[in-house]
């Protein structure tokens, strides 16, 4: 048997939203680890510069430039990944943005429909694209980036809460129809981490969020998770899953 060491060189990870944040730190701990890592994410200078940071840990990583609110974008950067990598043993569905933050009842509806489509139609659509490339690895590991907010709603988050709320019964559902093909998903709750998500939530005026000083006070209190650490605590559920834990959910506190 091969040792894992040796196996990680020969597995394509997909990271999606992985110029900043979480998504970056998990993938350059995966390309740290030695595997190939694919980073999608919008164009910006941090994709540019992980890119960098990537090849200088494995030559045969990349990225990938993406908006996961164009339904348009998400087929033609699903087409091209399934013609670069025939197989793909991993992947992590971490994009994702807070949408508009206010009553459910004041916010602009084409803003609210594009926290759905990043945060949970992107998945659908990318997913189904590169199916076959999942199937091909025999054993791909799939991994749903959650929130508590999928389970408890948070004043004048609707669209957050909702979309977070799909995606976990979306995972259990990839859980169930991916089986045959010996997919496996879960989904991970991170906590409250330390990244540009939080920075957008603490601007948000107290009109809007009622419950925004509380956010500023994990801020100010040293209360946020560091995105390193994160990614390190669930780097083994990322990649060493199985069927027999498809379809749970993890949260970060109980790792």
């Amino acid at each position: 048997m091969q040792s894992s060491e040796s196996m990680s060189n020969q597995e394509t990870f997909l990271i999606t939203g992985a110029s900043k944040g979480l998504g970056r730190s998990i993938a350059i701990l995966l390309a740290k680890k030695g595997y190939v890592v694919v980073g999608l994410a919008r164009a910006s200078k941090e994709l540019t510069s992980l890119d960098k940071i990537l090849k200088s840990f494995n030559p045969k990583c990349s990225v990938l430039e993406c908006d996961l609110s164009s339904a348009a974008e998400v087929n033609d950067i699903g087409h091209l990944i399934v013609d670069t990598y025939p197989s793909i043993s991993g992947l992590v569905h971490n994009a994702g943005i807070i949408g508009p933050v206010d009553n459910m009842f004041a916010v602009n509806a084409d803003e609210w429909d594009v926290a759905l489509q990043v945060n949970v139609s992107s998945v659908q659509r990318l997913t189904g694209i590169i199916y076959q490339s999942l199937a091909a690895a025999n054993g791909c590991r799939v991994t749903t980036i959650s929130s508590g907010a999928a389970i408890k709603s948070l004043p004048s988050w609707s669209a957050y809460c909702t979309s977070k709320a799909a995606l976990e019964m979306w995972t259990k559902c990839l859980a169930q129809e991916g089986m045959g093909d010996n997919i496996t998903a879960i989904s991970f709750a991170p906590g409250i981490v330390d990244t540009g998500m939080q920075a957008t939530i603490r601007a948000v005026s107290q009109q809007k969020f009622p419950m925004v000083d509380r956010f500023i006070g994990f801020h100010e209190n040293g209360d946020l998770t560091n995105p390193d650490e994160v990614a390190s605590a669930m780097f083994e559920l990322i990649t060493q899953h199985d069927m027999s834990v498809s379809g749970q959910r993890f949260d970060v506190r109980d790792l």
